[in-house]
């Protein structure tokens, strides 16, 4: 009798060892289905702000770009000032130039 409450202890623990196994491996597979939804889940948000980001990079460049038109057309009508105004000047001074020149140029020093 002693032989076979021993086998049936060695058999209990056997079966004892085999449902711990059997829930370390249920835990395991648990654990990388955890792990593997949460990295998908990561990726998702990391997508989703890389989109934020890259959306919100664009408009900037738009209403930047917007500006920069504005900021052309603001320059070209400054240079544009500026030339009249150098053209207005060189007319204006051109005769006074062109008597100093001839006056230089003709007179003769000994």
């Amino acid at each position: 009798m002693a032989s076979n409450r021993g086998q049936g202890g060695i058999q209990q623990l056997l079966a004892a060892e085999q449902e711990a196994q059997r829930i370390v491996n249920a835990a395991k597979n648990e654990k990388l289905a955890r792990l593997k939804q949460a990295k998908e889940e990561a990726d998702k948000e990391i997508a989703e702000y890389r989109a934020k980001l890259e959306l919100e990079f664009q408009k900037k460049v738009s209403d930047s770009s917007g500006d920069s038109g504005a900021n052309v057309k603001r320059l070209e009508q400054e240079t544009q000032a500026k030339i009249q105004h150098l053209q207005t000047e060189a007319a204006r001074i051109s005769d006074d130039v062109v008597a100093m020149l001839l006056k230089y140029v003709t007179t003769v020093k000994n």
